[in-house]
């Protein structure tokens, strides 16, 4: 999930931008979510601090003697240099200080030109059609439909795919969640290829994400969570590991 943040400390138009994303978010099932709407540059950096490939809509003129947008989206650049960095200001001509700051804005939103919750939603949708043409590589994303929302997941945050209880469907596990969809185990063996090991039936695990093993007992885990391994699926793990294991 990706996740959204805004900083403005003019509250009538934080609360218009937010509504206006989140109810875009809604309307088009993105997989994104408004993590924090700031009035100050401190609360949006502490709410931020862990975030990678964040989306930030950032007030140019905030009314603090340390932060201004710009240092604030250097700051934020620094930390996340992947981010999409959006900016919100009274005046048109500023594309010139994104240089000075050695920065890079996907856009800006000027204030008064149209409702600022249009101007974000449109903007939002772009950001999103953006990132979907990045991420077209199946070799870095897992793109996978559960309920009404489609979910973009890295492969380098699964640990295992699992056989789910409904027929036709699938458990995908990450360390913090899990996604069920519709699919088979053997369709996602042939599209995922090597990065991935059939241990048993039941379980397409992650080869990276293996930590331990026990042979005898036809168990394995990955990132810590318990899977089964079946004979020709310890077959297929000492082949892939060049029987170290």
């Amino acid at each position: 999930m990706i996740g959204i943040y805004l900083c403005d400390d003019e509250e009538v138009i934080r609360l218009q931008i937010q509504t206006a994303l989140e109810r875009k978010i809604f309307a088009e099932n993105y997989d994104m979510k408004v993590m924090c709407s700031a009035a100050s540059a401190r609360e949006l950096l502490d709410a931020a601090e862990n975030d990678k490939q964040g989306i930030y809509f950032l007030d140019v003129e905030l009314k603090d003697k340390e932060w201004d947008g710009f240092r604030l989206g250097r700051e934020l650049r620094r930390r996340d240099p992947h981010g999409t960095l959006v900016y919100i200001t009274s005046y048109k001509d500023l594309a010139w200080r994104t240089f000075q700051y050695h920065l890079e804005a996907f856009d800006y939103i000027v204030k008064g030109t149209e409702p600022i919750g249009a101007s974000a939603a449109r903007c939002l949708d772009e950001i999103h059609t953006h990132l979907l043409a990045k991420r077209q590589s199946p070799a870095e994303i897992f793109t996978l439909r559960t309920g009404e929302m489609v979910r973009h997941v890295p492969l380098c945050d699964i640990l295992f795919f699992e056989t789910a209880p409904a027929p036709h469907h699938v458990f995908l596990h990450t360390s913090g969640s899990r996604m069920d969809f519709l699919g088979s185990l053997n369709e996602l063996e042939d599209q995922l290829g090597d990065q991935f090991i059939r241990t048993h039936r039941s379980y397409l695990v992650a080869a990276d994400k293996i930590d331990a093993v026990d042979l005898k007992q036809g168990r394995l885990w990955a990132g810590g969570r318990e899977c089964l391994l079946s004979r020709t699926g310890k077959a297929k793990l000492r082949k892939k590991t060049g029987g170290s294991r």
